[in-house]
């Protein structure tokens, strides 16, 4: 071993990060660019998750630390059991559960809010991979989301979450606004008026 060098060591400073894998996509697209330049490759970048009995406060602290604005609920088998967004800590959603549950929201957690992974919509890999930025946005707009799944299947036809589609990602690539939320408010007064 005498042909090898000692390292010097040292101590973990108190609070540092660590590095997090980064996804360079496109600064700018187009319509007509391939939807792959504006998909966040989970293959590439690591998706960020949270506990479902977190409270949603500590959760949106998380987003807003992770710079993300959908967390991944996962159980402890890191199995996604829904999602969590910025817009369901801050929205409509969240103060209907207030409300109707008499609760405080600091006493509220993650599980009270989230969508569960049964109602959650996703979109396959394959379509996406053949499909262009404009029929992403126009897919989005009629689902009235802003974010959506995108799932890749195992040779047993399992699925696995490969990326993730965001307006806000999708905006900033385009130089333009992406708002779904027109058409999700036209759904929900005609399924009301229904």
């Amino acid at each position: 071993m005498s042909q090898f060098r000692i390292l010097s060591a040292g101590a973990l400073d108190a609070g540092v990060g660590f590095q997090r894998p980064r996804q360079s996509l496109p600064e700018h697209v187009t319509l007509d660019s391939p939807a792959m330049d504006i998909m966040t490759d989970l293959a590439k970048v690591s998706a960020e998750t949270v506990s479902a009995n977190v409270s949603v406060d500590d959760a949106e602290e998380k987003m807003i630390a992770s710079g993300v604005r959908l967390l991944f609920v996962t159980n402890q088998l890191n199995q996604v059991i829904g999602i969590i967004t910025s817009r369901d800590l801050s929205g409509e959603r969240i103060l209907r559960f207030i409300n109707d549950s008499k609760s405080a929201r600091k006493d509220l957690i993650v599980r009270d809010i989230m969508t569960p992974q049964h109602t959650v919509e996703v979109l396959e890999m394959g379509d996406v991979a053949t499909s262009r930025v404009g029929d992403v946005v126009a897919t989005l707009k009629r689902m009235g989301r802003q974010h959506a799944l995108v799932v890749d299947r195992d040779a047993t036809d399992r699925q696995t979450i490969r990326g993730l589609l965001s307006t806000t990602q999708i905006s900033r690539q385009l130089g333009e606004i992406i708002d779904t939320t027109d058409i999700a408010g036209n759904f929900a007064n005609l399924a009301r008026a229904g």
